[in-house]
């Protein structure tokens, strides 16, 4: 166990930062050896080693593998607009200005393609500004916040697509409603409910058995509490065992996001860096690994009020996953979930997840740079001492 990482996480925990977590640093070729600190909820149970999280935006990555999958069987191309199988987003409106009123608009100069998803250059995504877009996106649903709409995923993209674009595809960058689009897609392209054909495609060959768009029946009390900081305090969303996860829901969520464990993320990035295989075949080849994991934004998208301050100033955007471009960690790839959930990858097969349930805010932001700074070898040494 590494006592470096232990110290970390006990550390965090006892100022409060969150109530548990659990997390791992692994080099290629090492065990698995988790972490799991505090509790699940204040005054409840422990933080196990295998509770199923709520991992929300870690689930970009594994979306963009599911859809670069399909581009390697020629199924669909990278730069193939995506209307013929989502024909609610064809021809859509495109407002003058982002900020500007909503009937405000002009014809896109061209249709949203994969790539676009991808690198959340679609047009569609979250507004850094009080704009009426960005109200209209929260009164309809299709802003939802920490907890799922419940929307059904046609329903959800039927709304998505009745609004103006922020920008005409390719021309600017707006996180993250790109990848709930690309989750209805790859139903759309494969004839099946995502759910079912990740399960099918990805995770049952891996070996995720505790992965999917909801906890099982007989394993949701595995799920923590969910947090966020009020005033200081620790204040319980969904309870642990329940909320929106908890069991299969009663629509489509093609379009949602995933609950995982430590053990099994793991292994999806121990099969996306190359060190298992899937049923004897690689994940990905080597090629699409590279572009995923590589900078795909062009300069003159990277403007400050796309996102928050200073992202661009060390970070670029791959498929699914932020990228080092600047700074300590040149070629580290990974990213973060809304409820306090990180990883990252190392250009050496580097491994780090860390997994807590509390929505994002400056304690849990400086656990996670903590953790990033945490030298993997010096764990190891002390590992293996």
């Amino acid at each position: 166990m590494s006592h470096a990482l232990k110290e970390l996480l006990s550390r965090h925990v006892a100022a409060g930062s969150v109530p548990g977590a659990v997390a791992a640093i692994l080099a290629r070729g090492d065990d698995l050896q988790p972490v799991a600190v505090g509790v699940a909820a204040p005054g409840g149970p422990e933080f196990k080693a295998d509770a199923i999280v709520r991992i929300q935006s870690m689930t970009k990555a594994v979306t963009s593998v599911a859809a670069l999958r399909l581009v390697e069987r020629g199924r669909i191309g990278l730069d193939d607009a995506v209307d013929p199988w989502l024909p609610e987003l064809a021809d859509p409106a495109v407002l003058s200005h982002p900020d500007a009123s909503l009937d405000d608009t002009r014809p896109s100069p061209r249709p949203i393609t994969l790539r676009h998803l991808l690198t959340n250059t679609s047009g569609y995504g979250m507004m850094t500004t009080d704009s009426p877009l960005a109200r209209e996106m929260v009164a309809t649903g299709v802003e939802a916040g920490p907890v799922p709409s419940g929307l059904d995923a046609a329903e959800w993209l039927a709304r998505a697509a009745a609004l103006p674009l922020a920008f005409a595809p390719g021309e600017g960058w707006r996180y993250h409603h790109s990848f709930g689009i690309l989750g209805v897609l790859l139903s759309r392209v494969t004839g099946r409910a995502t759910p079912e054909h990740l399960r099918d495609d990805l995770f049952e060959p891996l070996g995720m058995r505790d992965t999917g768009f909801w906890a099982p029946a007989e394993s949701a009390h595995r799920l923590p509490a969910t947090f966020r900081r009020n005033e200081g305090r620790l204040v319980e969303g969904e309870p642990a065992g329940g909320g929106f996860y908890a069991g299969p829901p009663a629509h489509d969520v093609s379009h949602e996001e995933l609950v995982s464990t430590l053990a099994d993320y793991v292994t999806f990035l121990r099969a996306l860096t190359g060190q298992i295989t899937a049923d004897s075949e690689p994940l990905l080849t080597t090629a699409s690994v590279t572009a995923m994991t590589s900078d795909q934004v062009p300069d003159a998208l990277k403007r400050p009020d796309s996102f928050f301050p200073g992202f661009w100033d060390h970070m670029g955007w791959g498929f699914g996953v932020g990228v080092h471009t600047a700074g300590d960690h040149v070629g580290r790839f990974g990213w973060s979930g809304g409820l306090g959930t990180d990883f990252f990858v190392d250009p050496d097969g580097t491994i780090g997840v860390l997994l807590t349930q509390v929505d994002l805010d400056d304690a849990v932001m400086g656990l996670f740079h903590d953790f990033q700074q945490l030298d993997p070898h010096r764990s190891r040494d002390e590992t293996e001492g």
